[in-house]
């Protein structure tokens, strides 16, 4: 909570989730609160006159969404609120998932938008089924066997072919590493690790991911491999010694660097360069340098598509949160299941395509509260029971 002498203006306001709760979603005790602070400190009565007054005239108005839209979104969150007091046995919005929503939307900036040219009439009988598939384990695979982590874990190798295991709870423990052969860490969806390799070199292993390694870099060259999935990786820097990485379809040559590779199933595969330089080699191909800044993506023939993007859409991830530019809801669905463990079926979908997103999306450990803030993004609405998600259209 701020104390009164750091407002210096009325946008320390808008920063401060408890004023923008009082705005949205007032209760006796905010109110009380408030009243309190402004007959303290009278001086901030304009600043935070001009706060309500830009959160009532400008806030939600900086969106596409036309006068009605905007009523309706404000109507559906306290809506919201008002059936959770009335029907808590069917758990399917929570209070602290509506707050979060409405300060999500103000703060974050979150903002829906709609093609022009396309119509969001949408047939109610169209929805969006989801279903939360089981957790499997995460497993490190060394000297033939599987060591199982139920929890996310940080993996730390060291010099002599150790490693030290920390998970979620804090449990600490070490393990020894095969050093004749490549080591597996293998990260199912719903889950997310890091690893540090012996050289230093630290890696984030995002959801459905599985990394090849060895225990110790011996050679002229350090050489891992993506399997599967998403990583990140910031790589120690060896000029004696460079560093790989290998996929199915094509090889990373690393120059002291930070980057990011995507090879998941039945999506793109690309390399989104955040710092120094890499080259990508796939077979009977050039050698191709990409810059900072720069996604290239594989074309499935050997070759690749770059263009320049905003790097952190791609490595937000490994922060707890994913942003998006006027990003299709429908991929929006994609990586919120693969985050989440679910598995979204869009054979009657609701047109999300013509959809799409613009903000972050904090991946809570709450998966209400991330699936209310889909809701509202979308202007539809979500039920969930045990382990099933069904997503319908709001509008008629």
């Amino acid at each position: 909570m701020n104390t009164d002498n750091t407002y210096t203006s009325y946008t320390d306001f808008l920063k401060d989730k408890k004023f923008i709760q009082w705005q949205l979603m007032p209760n006796e005790n905010l109110d009380i609160y408030w009243q309190s602070f402004i007959g303290h400190h009278a001086e901030h009565k304009k600043n935070i006159q001009k706060a309500i007054t830009y959160l009532k005239k400008i806030g939600l108005n900086e969106s596409d969404l036309s006068e009605n839209e905007r009523t309706v979104l404000l109507e559906k969150i306290q809506r919201t609120i008002r059936q959770e007091k009335k029907i808590k046995q069917r758990k399917l919005f929570w209070y602290t998932s509506a707050s979060a929503a409405a300060i999500a939307l103000i703060i974050i900036g979150i903002t829906l938008f709609y093609p022009s040219s396309v119509s969001i009439d949408i047939p109610d009988k169209e929805l969006i089924t989801g279903e939360l598939l089981n957790n499997e384990d995460i497993q490190l695979i060394t000297s033939g066997e599987a060591i199982i982590f139920k929890n996310d874990v940080e993996v730390t190798l060291n010099e002599e072919g150790t490693a030290e295991i920390v998970q979620a709870n804090n449990e600490t423990s070490k393990v020894k590493i095969d050093r004749d052969k490549l080591n597996s860490l293998v990260i199912p969806y719903g889950k997310r690790s890091t690893l540090t390799l012996a050289d230093g070199s630290r890696v984030w292993l995002n959801s459905g991911s599985v990394l090849e390694f060895p225990a110790q870099f011996s050679g002229k060259k350090r050489e891992i491999r993506l399997a599967s999935g998403e990583m990140y990786i910031e790589v120690a820097h060896n000029k004696e010694k460079p560093f790989y990485v290998q996929t199915g379809d094509f090889n990373v040559k690393v120059y002291g660097t930070k980057f990011n590779i995507s090879t998941y199933s039945g999506s793109p595969q690309s390399v989104v360069l955040v710092e120094g330089s890499v080259s990508l080699q796939s077979k009977d191909h050039k050698e191709l340098f990409i810059t900072p800044s720069e996604k290239a993506v594989y074309s499935g023939s050997g070759t690749f598509d770059t263009q320049k993007v905003d790097v952190n859409q791609f490595i937000s991830w490994k922060d707890g949160y994913l942003s998006f530019d006027k990003t299709p809801m429908t991929e929006v669905l994609q990586q919120i299941g693969r985050y989440y463990n679910l598995s979204f079926d869009f054979e009657n979908d609701i047109n999300l395509q013509k959809r799409t997103c613009t903000g972050k999306i904090y991946l809570s450990d709450n998966l209400d509260n991330v699936m209310t803030i889909i809701s509202l993004l979308s202007s539809t609405s979500y039920q969930r029971t045990e382990n099933k998600i069904l997503i319908t259209n709001e509008l008629s």
